[in-house]
């Protein structure tokens, strides 16, 4: 009975893992209401969503799989791009390009993650620091493809399903990255609540000991490393296509480490940690730049430094705590 029991267990707890829960229907509810609360802010909004699908790429690969990484804007500028060009040169349509974008920045990332597997810790962010900086230096050199410093000029994105155009108000641009956001975090969720998910973790906690119990680290490190670039490239194109522009800070260190900021204040290994840090700094950014242009960095830093001494785990980790303390009571 007990190695019955302990047979299944796994199973169990991974179903009730994926079960949806009132908090998470709520959650998801509450994303249409900027379409009846703040339609002014509807373009805010669709770069909340792209951010929030960006910084879930990362958590796949940081908070799961415990591989750091400062240069994953590499993989975000590549799907950036790769829309743009295709916008540029005769092949708007957005979903399309969502694709092709996945795809180059999956194959990038494929290609660097044998290199990436075989290393741990501080030599993966000097790693993924140096590839960063040596893509954005290549596509500055690159300027007649890319438009270096100028950025990349041309670009026009068709009506979404050939109906709804991108206008300035966001309407169509918002639905459309919060419709994809959500596909891929359905994915996300799917894939980190299954046995796979479950060795990602182990790999995190003790990367040697998992091959003994039949869990390759290194082939499963390449596979979440090309789903998470592939997510990022479709961040990315999102970006590209909803305001016809891609720049060199696109690629840039800044991005990268600004996205790892919205993971630490959401909490990383949360799935949601990304969604929730991300809101919270697009929208403190938009507000601090608007009452002190030359300082808002200051008061990011005063929100982060807060978030890392008063909640560790970030504010969904905190949230979680307080959950299961009053569950308890």
């Amino acid at each position: 009975m007990a190695l019955g029991e302990a047979s299944i267990s796994p199973r169990l707890h991974l179903a009730e893992q994926t079960r949806w829960r009132t908090p998470e229907i709520l959650f998801w509810l509450a994303t249409l209401t900027p379409y009846f609360l703040f339609p002014n802010y509807l373009s805010l909004a669709s770069q909340i969503a792209i951010a929030a699908l960006f910084a879930l790429s990362l958590d796949l690969i940081l908070g799961y799989a415990g591989i750091v990484s400062l240069g994953h804007a590499a993989f975000f500028g590549i799907g950036a791009y790769t829309a743009g060009l295709l916008s540029k040169y005769g092949w708007g349509e957005p979903l399309s390009g969502l694709v092709v974008a996945a795809f180059a920045a999956g194959v990038v990332g494929y290609a660097t993650s044998f290199v990436i597997c075989r290393f741990r810790h501080l030599a993966l962010i000097m790693l993924t620091l140096g590839f960063g900086l040596l893509l954005a230096e290549l596509a500055n050199t690159l300027g007649w493809i890319t438009g270096g410093m100028d950025g990349l000029q041309g670009i026009h994105t068709w009506k979404l399903l050939g109906t709804f155009p991108f206008d300035l108000y966001g309407r169509a641009a918002y639905a459309y990255a919060l419709v994809v956001l959500f596909i891929l975090f359905l994915f996300a969720r799917r894939l980190i609540h299954s046995p796979f998910g479950l060795s990602l973790r182990g790999i995190r906690e003790n990367f040697v000991r998992m091959p003994a119990i039949g869990a390759p680290s290194r082939g499963h490190i390449r596979t979440i490393y090309t789903i998470a670039a592939c997510i990022a490239g479709v961040a990315g194109a999102l970006l590209a296509q909803t305001t016809e522009t891609v720049s060199l800070d696109s690629l840039g260190f800044e991005r990268s480490a600004e996205i790892v900021v919205m993971l630490v204040l959401g909490g990383a290994g949360r799935l949601y940690g990304g969604i929730v840090g991300a809101t919270i700094y697009v929208v403190a950014r938009d507000q601090f730049s608007g009452v002190v242009p030359q300082y808002w960095y200051f008061w990011i830093g005063i929100l982060l430094v807060a978030v890392v001494v008063f909640l560790p785990n970030g504010i969904v980790g905190g949230l979680t705590q307080l959950a299961a303390r009053w569950g308890r009571k």
